[in-house]
C-alpha cells in the first residue's frame, strides 16, 4: 500500500466541447509525463480514460475520468469530464475539485454554448486558466482564429505562449516563447527535442516575446521598471511576474498544438507544473467556505494540511468490482484508512475503509488522504454527490453544487411487470453516478418518466439500464398534464335513490357551479337553508364533487378552478346516509359541469433561450410557430437571451430542435407558468386522441 505525496500537488480540470479533442490531450499528456508507454487512440478505443462500453461506442466520453500522474516531482491530477452539452453537470462538478483549468479550444470551430456556460462558471470561481488551441494539424485549422475567440468570445486578452509551425500537414513543432526554442516532438517517442530557432522564425519569436514580457511588465511596478531599465526581464523574474498573472487573470496564456500528433503537449505539461498554483497556493487566496452543519455560523479552510480534515465529493461512480466510489478533494487536514468521519450534509457518520488513487479504470489503495490530494473512497453508504465530509469535533459543510435542470423527458414502457422493479433500481443507481438525471412516477397519468439534459443523454441512461441491469424499456413522449375547467355557470340536480328492502338509499342535492379565476383553485360553499339537507350530509356531498372532479367530462381530466355550491336538496329520515349524499353530489356535478360549457386547459411554460445573435430571427419564428408568446429579447455575454410563454405540449422535443437551429449554440430551461385554454380545433384533436387511447386500452 502506497502513502501519497503531500507536495507538489496540482489539480487541473480539461474542459473542452464535444469533438475538440480532449481526450486525445489527456492521453497525450500522460504519454509525455511517462505515464502510459503508447499513446492511445480516441478511434480505436485504447485511450485511459475513455474504457466505459458506451464511450468506446459513441466514441466520446459520457463520465468524468480522473487521470493521476508525477512528473517533474510533482503529482498531477488531471479531472477530464465529457464535453457534450447534454452532459453538462459533469464538467460544473469537475471545476468544483480544480484549482486551475486547461481550456481546450479547437484550430476549426468555435465556441459552443457549454463552453460559454463552463467559462461563466471558471470566471465566478476565479480559477486560473490555460488555453489549448488544438488540431492545428488538420487543413483549414487557424491559429489566430482561436486568439480572435479568446478576445471576442471569451472576453480575455490572449498572450501565445507557443506559436505553432508549419501548422497543417506538416505541424511537427512549436514556437516556445518563454523558453526562446524551437520544441519538436512525435508520435515515435515521448521525448521532445529543443533546438534553437532558425533565422526565418526569429523575427516571429521576438515579437511573441516582446508582447509576453510586455504583458507581464505591465501587471507589476517593479517588472515594469525593470522591463524599462534594461529592456527585458530576466528568466526568473518572468517566471514569477507569470505565475503572479495566472492566479490573477491578468491575461489568458495561450498554448498550441496537436494532441493526437503529440506536438506541443511538452509546453503545456510544463506550464502546469511551473505555472499553476498548487492547492495550498490557491486555498490561501481563494478559501473554501462553508457553514456550521448546526449553528449555519460562516467557517472557511484555506487548505491547510494543519487545519482539521474536510472534503468534497464531487464524483460519484459505481465500479464493477470495487462497488460505489466516491471521488473526494481534500480540502484540508488529514485522514488515515478506518477513521470514522462526519458526512455534514447528511447528518450522519461514515467509516472511511479504503482510499485510493486513480488513473483511469486503474485503482492504488493508499493508507491517507491529505489536505490538496483527490481520492476515490470505497464503500460511503450514506455519501452522495455533493456532500461534505469533515472531522466530527470541527464540522463545516460546503455549499450544494447548482446543477442544471433536466429539459427532456421521456416515458418509458417496461416489456413485463416483473421489470418494473428492476427498472427503478437500475435508473436510482444511474442517477447516483448522474445527478442531473431525474426519474419519478407521474402520479396522474401513471407513468414512470426519465428526464435528462437531452436526446443524446437520454440514450446514454436506457444503455446503461440494459447494459448494468439486464432492463429494456421502452421510450415514449410522455403525456400532457391536461385540466378541465368551465366558462359559465350551471346548475343541476343529483337524486339517488335506491330501495332493495329495509333501509334504502336516499340522497338528494341541486348544486351550482361557477368558474374561477385561472389558478384560483376549487371553493365549495354551503347555501343551504332550512334544514333540507342536514349539516352532517354536507361534507359527504362535497366528497361526491372531489370524486367527480377526478375526471372531468371532455377526456377525463382533472377539473379545475371551480366554485361550487349546494344551495338546495331533500332527504329521508331513514333513507338518507353519508354514501347516499356523496353519491348524489358526484351526479350532480358530473350534469352541472356537462351544461357550463366544458373547456380543455394546457400547462404553459416560461422558457428562457440562449441563442447566438445570428440565429435569434429562426428561434423567435418557430417559437410562434409553437404558439409561442414572446415576453422580452435581452442581450449578454455575445449572445441573446429570449423568454417567452410556450405550451408545454410544443415544448417535448424542443432541445433536438434547437440544437438543430442553432448549430449546438443554443441551450433553454424553462418551469411552469401557468394553465391556458386550448385552441378549439386542437382541443378536438387531443379529446380524439385521449378517446382512442382510451378504447385501445379497453380492448387489451
Amino acid at each position: 500500500m502506497d502513502t501519497i505525496r503531500l507536495e507538489p500537488i496540482r489539480n487541473v480540470a480539461i474542459l473542452s466541447s464535444a469533438g475538440a479533442g480532449k481526450t486525445s490531450l489527456s492521453e497525450a499528456l500522460l504519454y509525455v509525463g511517462g505515464a502510459i508507454p503508447i499513446l492511445g487512440s480516441v478511434t480505436h478505443g485504447t485511450t485511459v480514460s475513455d474504457f466505459e462500453p458506451e464511450e468506446l461506442r459513441h466514441r466520446n466520453s459520457t463520465s468524468t475520468s480522473l487521470l493521476q500522474f508525477t512528473w517533474n516531482h510533482t503529482t498531477i491530477n488531471l479531472i477530464d469530464p465529457p464535453g457534450a452539452l447534454d452532459l453538462l453537470g459533469e464538467p460544473l462538478a469537475a471545476l468544483q475539485a480544480a484549482d486551475a483549468v486547461i481550456l481546450l479550444l479547437s484550430g476549426t470551430m468555435g465556441v459552443r454554448t457549454e463552453l460559454s456556460r463552463l467559462w461563466a462558471r471558471i470566471k465566478e470561481l476565479d480559477l486560473p486558466c490555460l488555453v489549448f488551441v488544438n488540431g492545428l494539424d488538420k487543413d483549414g485549422a487557424l491559429f489566430e482564429n482561436a486568439l480572435e475567440i479568446c478576445r471576442k468570445d471569451l472576453g480575455c486578452v490572449p498572450i501565445p505562449m507557443t506559436i505553432p509551425v508549419n501548422p497543417g500537414m506538416k505541424l511537427d513543432s512549436v514556437l516556445d516563447v518563454r523558453h526562446e526554442k524551437l520544441v519538436r516532438s512525435g508520435l515515435s517517442s515521448s521525448k521532445v527535442e529543443h533546438l534553437s530557432v532558425s533565422n526565418t522564425l526569429e523575427s516571429l519569436l521576438k515579437e511573441a516575446r516582446r508582447r509576453l514580457v510586455e504583458a507581464v511588465a505591465e501587471s507589476g511596478e517593479t517588472l515594469l521598471e525593470t522591463y524599462v531599465t534594461q529592456g527585458e526581464l530576466g528568466q526568473e523574474d518572468l517566471l514569477q511576474g507569470l505565475r503572479r498573472d495566472i492566479q490573477t487573470r491578468q491575461f489568458l496564456p495561450i498554448y498550441s498544438g496537436s494532441a493526437t500528433q503529440n506536438v506541443g503537449v511538452w509546453s503545456l505539461l510544463d506550464a502546469i507544473v511551473t505555472l499553476l498554483p498548487s492547492p495550498f497556493e490557491h486555498g490561501a487566496a481563494h478559501p473554501w467556505h462553508g457553514t456550521h452543519p448546526e449553528t449555519h455560523e460562516d467557517c472557511e479552510r484555506k487548505g491547510s494540511v494543519q487545519e482539521p480534515f474536510s472534503a468534497y465529493v464531487f464524483k460519484t461512480i459505481i465500479d464493477p468490482f470495487i462497488g460505489r466510489l466516491s471521488y473526494c478533494r481534500v480540502l484540508s487536514g488529514t485522514v488515515h484508512a478506518d477513521a470514522t468521519v462526519l458526512n455534514a450534509s447528511k447528518h450522519v457518520r461514515e467509516k472511511l475503509s479504503h482510499f485510493y488513487t486513480v488513473l483511469g479504470k486503474r485503482h492504488v489503495a493508499v493508507d491517507s488522504a491529505r489536505g490538496g490530494e483527490i481520492v476515490a473512497i470505497g464503500k460511503l453508504k450514506d455519501t452522495q454527490t455533493g456532500d461534505t465530509l469533515c472531522q466530527e469535533a470541527a464540522p463545516i459543510c460546503y455549499p450544494m453544487l447548482s446543477l442544471p435542470k433536466p429539459i427532456l423527458s421521456f416515458a418509458i414502457d417496461t416489456a413485463s411487470k416483473t421489470d418494473i422493479d428492476k427498472v427503478s433500481l437500475g435508473l436510482h443507481k444511474l442517477i447516483e453516478e448522474d445527478p442531473t438525471l431525474e426519474f419519478a412516477r407521474n402520479a396522474e397519468t401513471k407513468e414512470m418518466v426519465l428526464s435528462g439534459m437531452g436526446q443524446f443523454h437520454i440514450d446514454l441512461a436506457l444503455e446503461k439500464l440494459h447494459r448494468k441491469f439486464g432492463a429494456d424499456v421502452r421510450p415514449h413522449t410522455p403525456k400532457v398534464p391536461y385540466r378541465e375547467t368551465l366558462k359559465t355557470k350551471s346548475q343541476a340536480q343529483g337524486k339517488y335513490k335506491k330501495q332493495t328492502g329495509g333501509h334504502g338509499q336516499y340522497g338528494d342535492c341541486w348544486l351550482e357551479v361557477a368558474p374561477r379565476p385561472r389558478g384560483h383553485g376549487y371553493v365549495f360553499e354551503n347555501r343551504v337553508v332550512g334544514g333540507v339537507i342536514p349539516r352532517n350530509f354536507i361534507p359527504a356531498v362535497e366528497k361526491g364533487v372531489l370524486d367527480a372532479m377526478h375526471e372531468g367530462p371532455l377526456s377525463g381530466f382533472p377539473v379545475v378552478d371551480v366554485q361550487v355550491a349546494v344551495y338546495d336538496g331533500s332527504y329521508h329520515a331513514v333513507d338518507s346516509s353519508e354514501i347516499s349524499f356523496k353519491i348524489a353530489g358526484s351526479m350532480a356535478f358530473k350534469k352541472a359541469i356537462e351544461t357550463a360549457h366544458p373547456v380543455l386547459l394546457e400547462p404553459v411554460m416560461t422558457v428562457e433561450i440562449d441563442t447566438p445573435t445570428d440565429a435569434v430571427g429562426a428561434v423567435m419564428g418557430d417559437l410562434s410557430a409553437r404558439r409561442g408568446r414572446i415576453l422580452a429579447v435581452t442581450a449578454h455575454d455575445h449572445a441573446e437571451q429570449i423568454t417567452a410563454l410556450v405550451p408545454l405540449a410544443e415544448l417535448l422535443r424542443y432541445a433536438t430542435v434547437l440544437n438543430a437551429m442553432t448549430g449546438g449554440r443554443g441551450s433553454y430551461a424553462m418551469d411552469f407558468a401557468q394553465y391556458d385554454e386550448v385552441p378549439r380545433e386542437l382541443a378536438a384533436k387531443v379529446i380524439e386522441r385521449q378517446k382512442a387511447e382510451g378504447q385501445a386500452a379497453a380492448t387489451h
